[in-house]
């Protein structure tokens, strides 16, 4: 699903036009977004969680040279799914 099936369905489900269900999704993805980078964490009780993990800096290789590489540290944005949404999945 792409993020104008999306928009579809929350317009759909929601009564909403699809003007107000991208706007709506826009605003919820900016929220999510601005929590992240401000080092917060946002959790969706039955939904899931969407946390920043810290990747330390470590050595890897080239593939195509085979020479060793040097991968600087970095922040990653880690979701990990609720209790509700690992049952409906496994459902």
């Amino acid at each position: 699903m792409n993020k104008t099936e999306l928009i579809e369905k929350i317009a759909a489900s929601a009564g909403l036009s699809k003007a107000d269900a991208k706007k709506a999704l826009d605003a919820t993805t900016e929220a999510i977004k601005g929590a992240l980078v401000a080092g917060d964490k946002v959790q969706l009780v039955g939904f899931g969680t969407f946390a920043v993990n810290e990747r330390p800096a470590h050595e890897g290789i080239n593939p195509a040279t085979k020479e060793k590489i040097q991968i600087a540290a970095k922040k990653v944005a880690k979701f990990k799914a609720g209790a509700e949404l690992a049952d409906a999945v496994n459902a």
